[in-house]
């Protein structure tokens, strides 16, 4: 059977299903007329079908699945210290969850935000994605460049940030923070800064 095609092995086992076609069919029966040792093994087969089938089923003792049910524990301990700890703390399982969607949110705003945007403030010049404070000028406010690049040749007296872009220009010229966001941790820090920021600036 070694030199006997795998089809064939295929065809004795549809056979024995009941899925084989009429030609698979025909193919097998002309093989095993002339492969006796095919033969053999489709004759093994057959008798294993038959017992299989003719055998009577198994009956399990009385009361079986009822001691079995017995045996089960009703609840892993582990799973009763995970809903002791939830009910004695629901605070602080709304504010991890509150956390992870918030994360979430955050992230697939920083992954899908490609939009090109800058902070209004006179005296810039805007080519393309490239935002230029030109020299001799000077920014009296935060700048925020999304999406694209900043080059400082004047001045900017305030934070210089700068999310899915490069900054160019010395230090010197940014009398605040400059910043450079191009991941997703950085974008959530930086929201997060940015919303107590503006949180309390409103409560002022």
């Amino acid at each position: 059977m070694k030199q006997c095609p795998e089809h064939v092995v295929e065809y004795m086992h549809e056979y024995l299903d009941g899925d084989i076609s009429q030609q698979h069919e025909k193919e097998l029966r002309t093989h095993l007329k002339s492969c006796d040792t095919c033969k053999e093994h489709m004759n093994e087969l057959t008798n294993v079908v038959a017992f299989i089938k003719s055998a009577a089923a198994i009956s399990v003792p009385a009361g079986f699945t009822t001691n079995v049910m017995h045996r089960i524990p009703m609840k892993p301990r582990a799973l009763k210290g995970v809903q002791r700890f939830l009910r004695r703390h629901p605070m602080l399982v709304a504010a991890v969850v509150f956390l992870i969607l918030m994360s979430a949110t955050l992230f697939s705003s920083f992954n899908n935000s490609q939009q090109f945007s800058v902070t209004k403030a006179p005296g810039l010049i805007v080519e393309g994605e490239t935002v230029t404070v030109p020299v001799g000028e000077t920014i009296k406010s935060d700048l925020v460049v999304e999406n694209g690049n900043l080059v400082v040749e004047g001045n900017v007296e305030g934070d210089v940030t700068v999310v899915n872009g490069k900054y160019m220009a010395s230090t010197a010229n940014v009398t605040g923070n400059v910043e450079e966001i191009n991941e997703s941790f950085e974008w959530l820090w930086y929201s997060i800064k940015n919303g107590v920021k503006k949180l309390f600036s409103t409560a002022d």
